[in-house]
């Protein structure tokens, strides 16, 4: 998480991480980025495999209603794929 520049986002939900990234030195613009490990099917049902999945999104602005988590993000285009691909980057071995 350091090492991509990430640090804890304020909420989590239960079996994944959430981090972000702010843009600028305000809480927004900021990446937002959701971490949870993957699963695969076996005979026993649902196995939690060795890999994770990430979901990346670009946050615009806080939600703009009290107590609503709806926001203005951007999830594709050229500014999410670059900071997508600078991850994938950082955290190859």
């Amino acid at each position: 998480m350091r090492r991509l520049g990430y640090q804890p986002a304020y909420f989590q939900k239960a079996g994944e991480v959430s981090i972000v990234r702010p843009l600028a030195r305000q809480d927004y613009p900021r990446f937002h980025l959701y971490i949870k490990p993957s699963f695969a099917k076996a005979s026993e049902g649902l196995v939690k495999g060795n890999d994770y999945v990430f979901s990346l999104h670009l946050d615009q602005k806080k939600p703009s209603y009290e107590g609503q988590t709806g926001h203005s993000g951007d999830y594709d285009g050229e500014v999410v794929e670059n900071e997508a691909e600078r991850i994938k980057n950082l955290l190859e071995i």
